[in-house]
């Protein structure tokens, strides 16, 4: 019996929709990260753009456990000397670009390559409840109801 490699014709994408009030910020992200590489299908292929492609709605209402809504922090650097900056999460999830956590901490779970790269631009994430993506009839997909731990009441 030969080992099953996907081809391009093999493909099949859906449309995924999570909503994300109350998750948890990792727990979501290894759901999203799994289902934007398409290891949650029987046919998965390592080297093939496998994932089906996610929208994540109310991005700005992600729970985060412990005290990382204050303690984490994320860095970036001015590439001038002394230039390093940093934001805590709940500085940018009050700011004007909420969905930005969500999509660093997908990004960091997503292999930093070509083939992450192309993955990443399956992934759309709002920090309200509305997305232009209605006509793509995007199956939805309940992550609270996974596992109790998934979610957490402010």
């Amino acid at each position: 019996m030969k080992t099953f490699t996907a081809t391009p014709a093999d493909i099949e994408k859906k449309w995924i929709l999570i909503d994300a009030e109350g998750v948890v910020l990792g727990r979501l992200a290894t759901i999203v990260a799994n289902r934007l590489r398409g290891k949650h299908k029987p046919s998965f292929t390592p080297h093939m753009d496998m994932g089906d492609n996610v929208i994540v709605i109310n991005a700005e209402k992600v729970q985060m456990t412990g005290r990382k809504r204050t303690d984490k922090q994320y860095f970036w650097h001015t590439n001038h000397p002394g230039g390093i900056k940093s934001r805590s999460a709940a500085q940018i999830l009050e700011g004007a670009h909420p969905e930005r956590v969500v999509v660093k901490a997908v990004e960091r779970m997503i292999s930093r390559n070509r083939l992450g790269k192309q993955q990443m631009t399956h992934l759309r994430v709002y920090a309200g409840t509305e997305h232009p993506h209605a006509a793509q009839n995007p199956e939805v997909l309940d992550v609270k109801s996974m596992n109790p731990k998934n979610s957490r009441s402010a």
